[in-house]
């Protein structure tokens, strides 16, 4: 898997001085600007909000293509000083919140292994193989249909990635890399596809409450929805959620939408590595034993029972792993092998999964998130059309730099439902509203495992940039309609 955060050069001669002329040429014009309006506050007396600041230099340094855990960790130190931390105090906050990403982590690693082990079966293979047959060899011959039907395989092993099959991103590096000469083929723009795959498993995750899902909606929404309600006679119940998340998630499917069908509308021409012809061109057909494809089967549904009966992904996507190496689906001598593989795949996910936990550590240590919704409050006044949309606005703000909507919810939850409540808004729509502002920013963050699994699989030729085709695209695509959709929401319901 390679995960691109590095920076165009046009024509630049690769590995030439102008390769690093260019670079500073970008950077340090940003860097100047930043420095200059910081300078200007502080000599104004005029206090920047730490959780501000920091989020916009994340931000600047991934845009730049500065490396995403460089770009988090570099952010989150210079964050937390300005906040008055001291160095000792700031890396501490950050060591001491690295352990439940390091958890999530681990839980990704043994899913990328899981994910490798189903790929050993040579479903995906076969598919890919499939698919492939109906692109001739000519690129003119290729059909509309064919590009149509793709996506809606995408949408639906999307969805089921976090309910039926909820082995979440890990699909996306194992079945999109041999597609990848069939997209050439049919000038299909990647960046399309990001959007395809990052609004469909924002909205499984927001509106179906099953695996992911009911973690989201009733482990976490709920609970805090009931825990924090509990002071102003609030209560949800399981029902209430998908509701109140309907419309706010009809504004990614519009985005997504928007995406397909006119942004991202018009071929784009990519270059065709020659080892990937293989799979539009085998030299072998593939074919699966029955015996093989029904321990497949049975081992997803085993591992599915399992995360349900034990609430763990961990547990069964390892199950699941022994089952497939018990079948036979590969040698058991090569399961360190195969596990490696699936580790390697799911590696720098991990690693950016773990800083960025740190990372919402840190904003969380600098005791500056309650002030900025607190100011926010006080540019509200009584406007509820005005509230909605400011308290949309700094929960995007705020999951961007988290880039993990489920840990968004305990933060903005005590602060977002008095306010509601006390603008007028119904219990439905204060639901819709923290749903919405904590989901806001997860599809488009950098550091967010959905654009980061969306170009681990794009990206395996090279030519797919992690920031400019993953992030930017599937962050105007999934969130400006949401953002809209859900203000209706807030105000209709």
């Amino acid at each position: 898997m390679t995960v691109n955060t590095q920076t165009d050069t046009g024509n630049a001669p690769a590995g030439s001085d102008f390769n690093g002329y260019y670079r500073l040429t970008r950077v340090l014009p940003v860097i100047a600007v930043m420095a200059a309006i910081y300078g200007i506050a502080a000599l104004v007396d005029y206090h920047i909000n730490a959780v501000l600041l920091t989020i916009v230099v994340m931000i600047a340094l991934c845009l730049l293509r500065v490396p995403v855990p460089i770009a988090l960790i570099s952010a989150a130190l210079l964050g937390a000083l300005h906040a008055g931390m001291d160095t000792t105090t700031a890396i501490g906050a950050l060591n001491d919140n690295l352990l439940v990403g390091a958890q999530v982590g681990m839980t990704y690693v043994m899913i990328g292994a899981f994910a490798v082990a189903i790929a050993r079966s040579g479903i995906l293979d076969l598919f890919a193989q499939k698919i492939a047959a109906r692109v001739g060899s000519d690129a003119q011959s290729t059909s509309k249909g064919l590009k149509w039907f793709l996506f809606a395989i995408f949408i639906f092993c999307s969805l089921i990635s976090q309910n039926l099959v909820p082995v979440h991103i890990a699909f996306i590096p194992v079945m999109i890399p041999p597609l990848l000469a069939v997209f050439n083929r049919l000038r299909i723009d990647r960046r399309a596809i990001a959007c395809i795959l990052a609004c469909s498993i924002s909205f499984s995750y927001l509106l179906l409450p099953t695996g992911f899902g009911a973690i989201y909606l009733n482990e976490i929404l709920m609970a805090n929805v009931n825990d924090v309600g509990a002071a102003y006679d609030l209560s949800m119940t399981a029902d209430m959620a998908p509701k109140a998340m309907f419309l706010p998630v009809m504004g990614i499917v519009a985005g997504m939408l928007v995406a397909v069908f006119i942004t991202y509308r018009k071929p784009r021409d990519y270059v065709t590595d020659p080892s990937a012809e293989r799979h539009i061109n085998p030299a072998k057909p593939v074919s699966i034993n029955p015996l093989q494809l029904l321990a497949t089967v049975a081992a997803l549904a085993v591992a599915l029972i399992c995360q349900l009966q034990f609430d763990s992904l961990l547990v069964g996507a390892m199950i699941g792993f022994v089952i497939l190496a018990a079948a036979g689906i590969f040698r058991w001598r090569a399961q360190d092998d195969v596990f490696t593989e699936g580790m390697r795949m799911m590696a720098q996910i991990a690693v950016i999964i773990t800083i960025a936990s740190g990372f919402a550590g840190v904003l969380d240590a600098t005791g500056e998130i309650a002030p900025l919704v607190q100011a926010s409050a006080e540019l509200i006044g009584d406007n509820k059309a005005v509230g909605a949309l400011i308290m949309l606005l700094v929960g995007l703000f705020i999951t961007i730099g988290f880039g993990d909507s489920f840990a968004s919810v305990p933060i903005l939850a005590p602060i977002y439902i008095p306010l509601a409540l006390a603008l007028g808004f119904s219990p439905m729509a204060t639901i819709a509203l923290l749903g919405a502002s904590a989901a806001l920013g997860d599809a488009g963050s950098p550091a967010s495992t959905i654009t980061l699994g969306a170009t681990s699989g794009l990206n395996a030729d090279g030519q797919h940039d992690h920031v400019k085709d993953s992030v930017i695209p599937t962050f105007i695509h999934a969130n400006f309609g949401m953002v809209v959709f859900a203000w209706i929401a807030a105000m209709i319901l």
